[in-house]
Protein backbone atom coordinates (compact mmCIF):
# COMPACT_ATOMS: atom_id res chain seq x y z
CA UNK A 1 0.00 0.00 0.00
CA UNK A 2 1.54 3.49 -0.69
CA UNK A 3 1.11 6.99 1.79
CA UNK A 4 -0.97 8.60 -1.05
CA UNK A 5 -4.10 5.72 -0.94
CA UNK A 6 -3.65 7.04 3.49
CA UNK A 7 -4.65 10.46 2.66
CA UNK A 8 -7.85 11.13 4.78
CA UNK A 9 -10.17 14.22 3.93
CA UNK A 10 -13.18 13.95 6.23
CA UNK A 11 -11.91 16.61 8.23
CA UNK A 12 -11.86 20.34 7.24
CA UNK A 13 -9.37 22.27 8.91
CA UNK A 14 -11.66 24.84 11.32
CA UNK A 15 -10.89 28.75 10.57
CA UNK A 16 -9.72 31.13 13.41
CA UNK A 17 -13.26 32.56 13.34
CA UNK A 18 -14.85 29.60 14.26
CA UNK A 19 -15.51 28.90 18.15
CA UNK A 20 -14.10 26.95 20.74
CA UNK A 21 -16.99 25.07 20.98
CA UNK A 22 -16.81 23.94 17.41
CA UNK A 23 -13.29 22.39 18.36
CA UNK A 24 -14.62 20.72 21.63
CA UNK A 25 -17.66 19.44 19.73
CA UNK A 26 -15.40 17.58 17.38
CA UNK A 27 -12.90 16.81 19.84
CA UNK A 28 -16.06 15.19 21.97
CA UNK A 29 -17.08 13.68 18.31
CA UNK A 30 -13.24 11.95 17.57
CA UNK A 31 -10.67 10.34 19.04
CA UNK A 32 -8.30 12.72 17.50
CA UNK A 33 -5.38 14.18 19.17
CA UNK A 34 -5.10 17.41 17.27
CA UNK A 35 -7.31 19.15 14.59
CA UNK A 36 -6.10 21.54 11.95
CA UNK A 37 -6.01 25.28 11.70
CA UNK A 38 -6.85 27.56 8.64
CA UNK A 39 -6.89 31.53 7.88
CA UNK A 40 -8.23 32.43 4.40
CA UNK A 41 -7.60 29.26 3.30
CA UNK A 42 -3.87 28.59 4.36
CA UNK A 43 -3.02 26.19 7.20
CA UNK A 44 -1.60 27.67 10.40
CA UNK A 45 -1.66 24.17 12.04
CA UNK A 46 -3.25 22.29 14.71
CA UNK A 47 -4.66 22.66 18.32
CA UNK A 48 -4.90 20.03 20.69
CA UNK A 49 -7.52 18.48 22.36
CA UNK A 50 -5.42 19.05 26.09
CA UNK A 51 -5.38 22.92 25.32
CA UNK A 52 -8.81 23.72 23.78
CA UNK A 53 -10.44 22.48 27.20
CA UNK A 54 -8.63 24.81 28.91
CA UNK A 55 -10.24 27.54 26.88
CA UNK A 56 -13.89 28.76 27.31
CA UNK A 57 -16.36 27.69 24.91
CA UNK A 58 -17.51 31.14 24.34
CA UNK A 59 -14.36 32.05 22.91
CA UNK A 60 -12.90 32.07 19.40
CA UNK A 61 -10.20 30.13 18.34
CA UNK A 62 -8.43 33.04 17.24
CA UNK A 63 -7.91 33.81 21.00
CA UNK A 64 -5.86 31.11 21.44
CA UNK A 65 -3.95 31.18 18.16
CA UNK A 66 -0.34 30.81 20.16
CA UNK A 67 -1.21 27.14 20.99
CA UNK A 68 -1.51 26.30 17.56
CA UNK A 69 1.53 23.92 16.92
CA UNK A 70 2.80 24.53 13.20
CA UNK A 71 3.95 20.40 12.25
CA UNK A 72 2.89 18.79 9.21
CA UNK A 73 4.11 16.61 6.46
CA UNK A 74 4.66 16.47 2.77
CA UNK A 75 3.21 14.09 0.10
CA UNK A 76 6.93 13.03 -1.15
CA UNK A 77 7.91 12.42 2.73
CA UNK A 78 8.71 8.44 3.33
CA UNK A 79 6.79 6.51 5.72
CA UNK A 80 9.33 6.82 8.13
CA UNK A 81 9.64 10.40 7.97
CA UNK A 82 6.19 10.55 8.96
CA UNK A 83 5.93 8.20 11.76
CA UNK A 84 8.93 10.29 13.26
CA UNK A 85 6.58 13.62 12.75
CA UNK A 86 3.93 11.39 14.77
CA UNK A 87 6.46 11.08 17.33
CA UNK A 88 8.32 14.39 18.11
CA UNK A 89 4.60 16.00 17.60
CA UNK A 90 2.80 13.38 20.39
CA UNK A 91 0.06 13.71 17.60
CA UNK A 92 -2.05 10.68 16.21
CA UNK A 93 -2.85 13.23 13.02
CA UNK A 94 -0.49 14.13 10.58
CA UNK A 95 -1.35 17.01 8.03
CA UNK A 96 -0.43 16.78 4.63
CA UNK A 97 0.47 20.17 2.68
CA UNK A 98 1.70 20.31 -0.78
CA UNK A 99 4.77 22.21 -2.19
CA UNK A 100 2.86 25.29 -2.13
CA UNK A 101 0.96 24.65 1.35
CA UNK A 102 -2.16 23.92 0.08
CA UNK A 103 -3.77 21.28 2.28
CA UNK A 104 -4.55 17.73 1.25
CA UNK A 105 -5.75 16.21 3.83
CA UNK A 106 -3.99 14.09 6.66
CA UNK A 107 -2.44 10.77 7.96
CA UNK A 108 -4.18 8.52 10.90
CA UNK A 109 -1.56 7.04 13.37
CA UNK A 110 -2.77 3.85 13.45
CA UNK A 111 -2.64 3.32 9.16
CA UNK A 112 0.91 4.41 9.58
CA UNK A 113 1.29 1.70 11.91
CA UNK A 114 -0.25 -0.25 10.22
CA UNK A 115 2.04 0.16 6.84
CA UNK A 116 5.05 -0.54 9.48
CA UNK A 117 3.72 -3.80 10.71
CA UNK A 118 3.60 -5.10 7.09
CA UNK A 119 7.40 -4.77 6.72
CA UNK A 120 9.54 -7.80 6.52
CA UNK A 121 10.81 -6.74 10.27
CA UNK A 122 7.39 -7.60 11.27
CA UNK A 123 5.75 -9.70 8.96
CA UNK A 124 8.44 -12.31 8.98
CA UNK A 125 9.06 -15.02 11.34
CA UNK A 126 12.02 -14.80 12.97
CA UNK A 127 13.65 -13.82 16.49
CA UNK A 128 14.66 -10.38 17.74
CA UNK A 129 17.75 -9.93 19.66
CA UNK A 130 18.82 -6.65 21.66
CA UNK A 131 21.87 -5.91 22.05
CA UNK A 132 24.30 -3.32 23.82
CA UNK A 133 28.37 -1.84 22.92
CA UNK A 134 30.12 0.73 23.09
CA UNK A 135 29.09 4.15 20.74
CA UNK A 136 32.42 3.84 19.51
CA UNK A 137 32.54 0.23 18.89
CA UNK A 138 30.00 -1.18 17.14
CA UNK A 139 29.14 -1.16 13.45
CA UNK A 140 26.45 -2.44 10.90
CA UNK A 141 28.21 -3.71 8.83
CA UNK A 142 29.79 -6.48 11.81
CA UNK A 143 26.46 -6.99 13.11
CA UNK A 144 25.11 -7.88 9.96
CA UNK A 145 28.48 -10.05 9.41
CA UNK A 146 28.33 -11.75 13.16
CA UNK A 147 24.67 -12.80 11.98
CA UNK A 148 25.37 -13.78 8.43
CA UNK A 149 28.20 -15.99 9.56
CA UNK A 150 26.05 -18.10 11.78
CA UNK A 151 23.78 -18.85 8.17
CA UNK A 152 21.09 -16.45 9.39
CA UNK A 153 19.09 -13.60 7.58
CA UNK A 154 19.14 -10.44 8.85
CA UNK A 155 15.85 -8.87 8.46
CA UNK A 156 16.30 -5.72 10.18
CA UNK A 157 18.34 -3.99 12.54
CA UNK A 158 18.02 -0.41 13.89
CA UNK A 159 18.99 1.96 17.09
CA UNK A 160 16.40 1.32 19.77
CA UNK A 161 18.64 3.35 22.70
CA UNK A 162 21.43 5.57 22.70
CA UNK A 163 22.74 6.66 26.46
CA UNK A 164 26.18 8.22 27.52
CA UNK A 165 28.65 6.30 25.64
CA UNK A 166 26.75 3.57 24.95
CA UNK A 167 24.00 2.18 22.04
CA UNK A 168 21.54 -0.47 21.89
CA UNK A 169 20.25 -2.00 18.78
CA UNK A 170 17.53 -4.12 18.16
CA UNK A 171 18.13 -6.84 15.64
CA UNK A 172 15.48 -9.58 13.55
CA UNK A 173 16.76 -12.71 12.96
CA UNK A 174 15.46 -15.15 10.97
CA UNK A 175 16.19 -18.74 10.04
CA UNK A 176 18.53 -19.54 12.59
CA UNK A 177 18.68 -20.27 16.10
CA UNK A 178 19.18 -17.41 17.81
CA UNK A 179 21.10 -18.65 20.71
CA UNK A 180 23.97 -19.40 17.82
CA UNK A 181 23.97 -15.72 17.28
CA UNK A 182 24.07 -14.77 20.47
CA UNK A 183 27.45 -16.85 21.10
CA UNK A 184 28.87 -15.00 18.46
CA UNK A 185 27.43 -11.65 19.82
CA UNK A 186 29.51 -12.50 22.57
CA UNK A 187 33.06 -13.18 21.45
CA UNK A 188 32.60 -9.91 19.55
CA UNK A 189 32.37 -8.15 23.24
CA UNK A 190 28.54 -7.26 22.54
CA UNK A 191 26.19 -7.24 25.82
CA UNK A 192 23.13 -9.31 25.04
CA UNK A 193 20.31 -7.38 26.37
CA UNK A 194 17.14 -9.64 25.44
CA UNK A 195 16.60 -12.46 23.15
CA UNK A 196 13.30 -13.94 22.30
CA UNK A 197 14.25 -17.37 22.30
CA UNK A 198 15.66 -19.39 25.46
CA UNK A 199 19.28 -17.80 25.86
CA UNK A 200 20.74 -21.37 26.71
CA UNK A 201 24.15 -19.39 27.81
CA UNK A 202 22.56 -17.30 30.66
CA UNK A 203 20.50 -20.81 31.88
CA UNK A 204 23.65 -23.02 32.08
CA UNK A 205 25.48 -20.65 34.24
CA UNK A 206 22.17 -20.44 36.03
CA UNK A 207 22.53 -23.91 36.28
CA UNK A 208 25.81 -23.88 37.57
CA UNK A 209 25.18 -21.14 40.07
CA UNK A 210 22.66 -23.53 41.69
CA UNK A 211 24.25 -26.43 41.70
CA UNK A 212 27.26 -24.61 43.15
CA UNK A 213 25.20 -23.29 45.97
CA UNK A 214 23.95 -26.73 47.25
CA UNK A 215 27.45 -28.02 46.90
CA UNK A 216 28.66 -25.57 49.09
CA UNK A 217 25.50 -25.53 51.63
CA UNK A 218 26.05 -29.40 52.13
Amino acid sequence: MQLQDLVINDIKPLSLNDKVSDLQMLFNQLTYSHIPIQKDGVYLGCISETDVHCFESVKSISECHHTIEGFFVRPTSNWLDVLEAFAQNDSNVMPILDHNNKYLGYYELNDIIHLFNETPFFSEPGGILIVEKGIHDYSFSEISQIVESNDAKLLGAFISKMESDLVRITIKIGNASINDVIHTFRRYSYNIISGHEEDSYIENLKERSQYLDKYLNM
